[in-house]
């Protein structure tokens, strides 16, 4: 286990692939509406980047299930080496199991991969050497993934996971959420505390508070209202706007992530209580909608059984 509240082995999570029934609509949405940008589509697959470096942040896929499932989250390796170290401790976890052992990638970015699942079946694709873009000017649009939250029946468990096989490290507890780190920014990856394994939300950064805002309008003039914000988180200082797109899929964006290093106290639940009808920093938040909260119990990952490509 690294000293270090940085990942030794993990550098960001990259993208995140999803296949979805209704391919051509969910495309338009986020190329038109979330300012995305395609890098390749044909009938089968998009892969969509952000204004960053990052070959892809989301990918779609042409799917036969009625609901959008995720295929897997990727994360960028800090080398190749890792991917070895990777499956190392991988083989040496209880709770692990390899779906793909190193592979070269034929995806935008290339590189080499691994996949594998934890003991629930989240199924997480690690990249390494894939290569950068140039990056791009989009007003407002967004810079890369911030975080991806998940929910987990059993949030030890996934902690544990997260630690030991990638090397996260905690960065705060609160009653309902454990908040993990693989590089500076306060958490790449956070475990909700639920009765579901689903998919929380992704979050995409956005260059400023403005261009956070400015999404926001544009989501309601498409027809998207925002379901929870504007408002500033306590754990990681972001502020937020949170949306339910296309198929049920929640999406956030988020600005102004506090970064932080190897003098952070990890906070306890203790730490982080509202007064009474507070939610947010601000004060002015309400409570996440009904709606919502439905949608974050309603995205599951693709069977580890099934094939996933």
């Amino acid at each position: 286990m690294s000293t270090s509240h940085a990942s030794s082995l993990i550098r960001a999570v990259r993208s995140i692939d999803l296949e979805t029934p209704t391919l051509a609509d969910d495309l338009a949405f986020y190329e038109k509406t979330w300012l995305l940008t395609p890098v390749q589509k044909n009938s089968q697959s998009a892969y969509l980047r952000a204004t960053g470096p990052h070959a892809y942040v989301l990918a779609l896929h042409a799917g036969q299930h009625p609901d959008v499932r995720i295929r897997h989250i990727t994360l960028q390796a800090r080398d190749r080496s890792c991917l070895s170290a990777i499956l190392d401790r991988a083989a040496a976890h209880g709770g692990a199991r390899v779906i793909r052992t190193e592979y070269a990638v034929d995806e935008p970015g290339g590189g080499h991969a691994i996949e594998l699942a934890d003991a629930i079946g989240r199924r997480w694709r690690v990249v390494a050497d894939d290569a950068p873009l140039v990056p791009i000017e989009l007003t407002h649009a967004p810079v890369r993934l911030a975080h991806v939250v998940i929910n987990a029946s059993d949030v030890p468990q996934c902690q544990d996971f997260m630690e030991n096989v990638f090397d996260f490290s905690l960065s705060d507890r609160t009653r309902i959420m454990a908040f993990m780190r693989c590089a500076d920014d306060h958490h790449s990856i956070a475990i909700g505390d639920t009765d579901n394994n689903c998919l929380n939300h992704i979050a995409f950064l956005t260059p400023d508070l403005d261009s956070a805002m400015m999404g926001a309008g544009r989501m309601r003039d498409a027809g998207y209202p925002v379901q929870w914000g504007p408002g500033r988180h306590g754990p990681g200082n972001n502020a937020f706007n949170y949306f339910v797109g296309p198929q049920q899929v929640v999406i956030e964006y988020t600005a102004e992530v506090q970064t932080i290093d190897d003098s952070y106290p990890v906070g306890s639940p203790a730490d982080w209580t509202w007064p009474p009808g507070r939610i947010d920093q601000w004060g002015i938040g309400v409570m996440p909608s009904g709606t919502l909260k439905a949608a974050q119990a309603h995205i599951a990952f693709v069977p580890v059984d099934e094939p996933a490509r």
